[in-house]
């Protein structure tokens, strides 16, 4: 990818582009674009989390690094009384997930914020977070969305994440269990893991 997206301003000239999906028994139409993750399609690691996230209803539910929205999106239109919060540092990533939530029928339940990380949303609290963190951007930041998601998770909340064993795997999950109580790999196809980290329960 000759363009990186995770900056807030893409370099590369917008050339958008419809994908089609069947996700958590539903079927979805996304706008994607250039200089926004996984242009082309629904990438098979983000179709993994989407679809083994157990995620109960009524939840408050954090998309993290939504991209054009494919999971925040999927969660919301599947899981009864969600509300789902989706951030991202692009910001033609953004403008995608707000047009796609109306496209998929459920902007009333999602709310679309500019973040790096989760610093803009000091005032919530979630259930569940879920991301594919952003590999290209290095360790250090996706460590620190790690720590940060574990302040903003309420007692009992699990952070679910998708990554490749090559693409540290093992890593990630020696950092998450630094910061969990419990961490599984509940999950595991084609390379890709997807590892659930569960925050404590102080009740």
């Amino acid at each position: 990818m000759s363009d990186h997206y995770y900056r807030s301003q893409p370099e590369v000239e917008s050339q958008e582009r419809i994908i089609k999906a069947e996700m958590r028994g539903a079927n979805f139409t996304f706008t994607a674009d250039r200089g926004v993750f996984a242009k082309d399609s629904v990438d098979f690691g983000t179709k993994l989390l989407i679809e083994t996230a157990s995620i109960p209803s009524g939840a408050r539910v954090l998309d993290l690094g939504c991209g054009y929205g494919p999971v925040g999106i999927a969660i919301a239109r599947t899981v009864k009384e969600s509300l789902v919060t989706m951030v991202d540092v692009n910001q033609r990533a953004l403008k995608l997930a707000s047009r796609n939530a109306k496209q998929n029928g459920v902007e009333h339940r999602i709310s679309v914020i500019e973040s790096d990380g989760l610093k803009e949303l000091s005032d919530q609290s979630f259930d569940a977070i879920l991301t594919n963190p952003p590999i290209r951007a290095g360790k250090e930041t996706v460590h620190r969305l790690f720590a940060e998601s574990y302040t903003y998770l309420r007692p009992g909340g699990v952070l679910w994440i998708v990554i490749r064993k090559q693409h540290g795997g093992p890593s990630a999950k020696a950092r998450l269990e630094e910061l969990f109580t419990v961490v599984e790999r509940v999950e595991q196809k084609k390379g890709f893991w997807i590892v659930k980290a569960i925050k404590e329960d102080i009740n």
